[in-house]
């Protein structure tokens, strides 16, 4: 009498990971994203290592997780693994002010942005 198992959101031959809150506006995280999208994971994971920006290494942290998934929970194989989707999304925004001349209010945005990273395997062809 328990519930059925949930359908897969992914295909059988993909998985995902999700962070979520990053400290940081989607556009600066959709730059880095743009580095590793359509790369194997292995290159992906270098060039993330070797970025200059600092939220390079929780996008880093995100594909290792996926990475973690397609091999533990879906059984795949880690060397024919391609990031396929690595999509950015609005979080919330703290609002924050500063007094100005005159008696006026500078507002302050603090945005946060989330990261979903898609990973497929592919089979290579010789």
């Amino acid at each position: 009498m328990s519930k059925g198992k949930n359908p897969r959101r992914v295909a059988d031959n993909e998985a995902m990971a999700k962070t979520k809150m990053l400290r940081t506006s989607p556009q600066k995280l959709n730059l880095v994203a743009q580095l590793i999208r359509g790369k194997k994971v292995d290159k992906a994971l270098t060039d993330l290592t070797f970025s200059k920006k600092r939220i390079a290494g929780d996008v880093k942290k995100c594909l290792q997780s996926a990475i973690a998934n397609a091999e533990n929970n879906h059984n795949l194989d880690v060397d024919e693994l391609v990031v396929a989707e690595a999509w950015v999304g609005k979080n919330l925004t703290l609002k924050r002010g500063r007094p100005r001349a005159r008696g006026r209010f500078g507002k302050i945005l603090k945005p946060f942005a989330e990261l979903t990273i898609l990973v497929r395997q592919v089979e290579e062809q010789s």
